[in-house]
């Protein structure tokens, strides 16, 4: 891969480049977070010996009861520490969320790169689709795949960087698109997703320190994060065109990675065309088998698709086998697969790509794990809390610096539910007294949790989005992915507060009956 002198605005882009350069120049991503494991090491050792800790009403995340809790520095460097480490190390890395969510995907996915299936999809995208609207195509499906949690950062991630060397672009760009829809947008989407009634509960919770009748419900900020989502697709288009792959240059793929997309061979579209005739006849029948009020894809208890159904909870493996079965049809079809050999070759192969994305997990799960255990993140939430519940300040700007604060938070906790179990307690209430809504309070919190999760490390998925943009720049690292998403960072948690802003001067309503004052 070879890139043309990159041109733009000079002194923008050496502020980025510089902050690619030395990021890069840190080591090797499994070295850096062995160094970081070091580092919590001996900072929760020394924090333990002083007794550093932190009082604060903290709900709990399984029972969602509130309760005063005094939050002390585990060090893990004592007799127990040392006793986890040793003890929860093959633990660590099997629980580690992505780990599993990202092997099993890739078994369809890796069938539908390797039959040819996902190459003929893109061709006839390319066929059909402007330009023009390749860019905004892509941040909205990022965005709109939250309602499914993390699918989007397994499935549309990579095939963003595709979907863009399909159109001559350069993959790193539609790599950077479709990760700033789906992580720089998480919060935002035109339908209630499986985040919702998660943190409207904790909300309730919350909010029950001052009424304990009032209720937050997982509907209550549908109308601002409508709005939210043609916002984050406007931002994160114009990033995409003008900033990020102006500065990348031009691409000059290797002939293995070329896509040629001036029309499809006779067998190409023959195969297509089975392929997805039963990609639809499986769509049908789930679209089916999910109709029945008393469908086993359904809640039990509550009959719902999203929130608890098995449908949501077994989105991965259906996912895989919606790539699986196609692609098998289409290689049988085209003939790249004469049989049931060369099907199970494939998914070895799918596995072994993996190899050093699996290394890098290892290391990243103990290094969050540590951090959870030393109770480090807890601490600094609860102090930086303390300190703006102390500034005195109140308005549009209030929630502006509560923003700023959720965001520098994310970059040190990176699961949202356990940093609004820790935040809510202390903010709900507080904003209460001064006459905000705990909706308000909660739209402003998932805006600043979005936004930085595009920079921090500590983000689950980072690590596997540093291995995808290896395959197109094998020099990438930390500081490459740092210093293209920062735009999109900065944008989204500027135009995003302005938005709540306005929102808050015109006293829209940020939900169904969902008011901003009480």
């Amino acid at each position: 891969m070879q890139s043309s002198p990159k041109r733009g605005v000079p002194f923008f882009h050496r502020i980025l480049d510089g902050i690619e350069w030395a990021g890069n120049r840190l080591p090797h991503p499994i070295t850096l977070f062995a160094i970081l494991c070091a580092v919590v090491l001996v900072v929760s050792w020394f924090c333990a010996y002083f007794g550093i800790s932190a009082t604060g009403e903290l709900i709990d995340s399984k029972t969602l009861e509130l309760t005063e809790q005094t939050v002390t520095c585990v060090s893990l460097l004592s007799r127990d520490g040392i006793v986890y480490i040793l003890t929860s190390m093959v633990k660590n890395f099997t629980d580690f969320a992505p780990l599993g969510i990202v092997l099993v995907i890739m078994l369809g996915v890796g069938c539908a790169e390797g039959s040819g299936y996902l190459s003929a999809l893109l061709k006839k995208a390319v066929l059909i689709t402007p330009r023009q609207v390749i860019t905004p195509m892509l941040v909205f499906l990022g965005v709109m795949s939250n309602v499914a949690t993390d699918v989007g950062y397994v499935l549309l991630i990579p095939i963003g960087a595709m979907l863009f060397i399909a159109y001559g672009r350069h993959p790193m760009a539609g790599l950077a698109a479709a990760f700033a829809g789906v992580s720089g947008g998480f919060s935002a989407n035109l339908l209630v997703g499986a985040l919702d009634p998660l943190l409207s509960g904790i909300s309730t919770e919350a909010a029950h320190m001052i009424d304990p009748g009032y209720t937050v419900y997982a509907t209550d900020n549908w109308y601002f994060m409508i709005a939210s989502t043609l916002l984050i697709v406007v931002i994160g288009s114009l990033v995409t065109d003008h900033i990020v792959e102006p500065r990348l240059g031009g691409y000059n793929s290797h002939e293995s990675d070329h896509l040629q997309t001036a029309s499809l061979l006779p067998q190409e579209v023959k195969a297509l065309k089975a392929a997805n005739l039963t990609l639809l006849a499986l769509v049908v029948f789930l679209v089916a088998a999910a109709i029945p009020k008393s469908s086993l894809l359904r809640n039990p208890e509550t009959g719902s698709l999203i929130a608890g159904s098995p449908l949501i909870d077994g989105l991965i493996p259906l996912l895989a086998l919606l790539f699986f079965l196609p692609s098998v049809v289409y290689g049988r079809v085209a003939g790249v697969y004469k049989g049931e050999k060369d099907i199970c070759n494939q998914l070895q192969d799918n596995m072994s790509v993996m190899g050093s994305y699996i290394a890098l997990v290892f290391v990243c799960a103990q290094f969050t794990s540590y951090f959870n255990y030393s109770r480090l993140g807890t601490i600094l939430a609860i102090r930086g809390a303390e300190l703006l519940k102390t500034s005195g300040i109140s308005g549009p700007l209030l929630m502006v610096l509560f923003i700023l604060f959720a965001s520098l938070v994310n970059l040190l906790i990176g699961s949202a539910s356990a940093k609004w179990t820790i935040l809510a307690p202390v903010f709900i209430p507080m904003f209460m007294v001064l006459g905000y809504s705990p909706q308000l309070t909660q739209v402003a919190y998932r805006i600043g949790d979005s936004c930085t999760n595009l920079i921090t490390p500590l983000m689950s998925y980072f690590a596997m989005i540093v291995v995808f943009a290896r395959k197109y720049d094998p020099e990438s690292g930390i500081g490459t992915l740092i210093s293209t998403m920062l735009p999109y960072s900065l944008l989204f948690l500027a135009g995003w507060s302005v938005l709540l802003v306005a929102w808050m001067l015109l006293g829209l309503p940020l939900g169904p009956g969902a008011a901003l004052l009480l």
